[in-house]
């Protein structure tokens, strides 16, 4: 059996080269994966993302929300962030409710996956946090909803 490269299989094949950088897995989910960050940093609602050959990471939620992890988090509708393995740095979009205050999220760090520890940190401060807490995609409540509920119970308060 002998191989020919036809001018054709010539190209399909450098086509195929040329684009094998740039494809990306089918999900957020599953590139956080492949990067070795548990799937679950970015809520369900996310509703695309791009991320460009320097490793800078854009995710577009449909729009700002809140979510819970261990405490409250609350996502701008584009997250930014630098994407390495095992970690997003110099994240933008991301705050975290600590002791009545919202830190932004400076950046998210596995440094060993077995160890089954994730490294938020907040600036002031880093926090170890268990890596099943963001397995899964957080629900993430809209900021609409979240305006409507708070709404109706103060009125009921002041109804009392």
């Amino acid at each position: 059996m002998s191989l020919t490269l036809t001018p054709k299989s010539i190209f399909i094949l450098f086509l195929s080269l040329l684009l094998l950088p740039f494809t990306t897995p089918s999900s957020i989910q599953n590139l956080l994966r492949s990067q070795g960050l548990p799937g679950g940093l970015f809520p369900r609602n996310v509703k695309s993302y791009h991320l460009d050959e320097n490793g800078r990471l854009e995710v577009y939620l449909e729009t700002p929300c809140m979510a819970k992890f261990d405490t409250r988090v609350y996502f701008d509708s584009v997250v930014r962030a630098n994407l390495s393995y095992g970690g997003l740095m110099g994240l933008e979009g991301l705050s975290q409710e600590e002791l009545f205050l919202w830190l932004p999220v400076k950046g998210i760090i596995v440094n060993d996956p077995s160890s089954g520890l994730i490294l938020i940190d907040i600036g002031l401060a880093h926090k170890q946090l268990s890596f099943s807490l963001f397995e899964d995609p957080p629900v993430c409540k809209h900021q609409d909803d979240l305006v409507e509920k708070v709404g109706r119970k103060m009125a009921f308060q002041d109804q009392r």
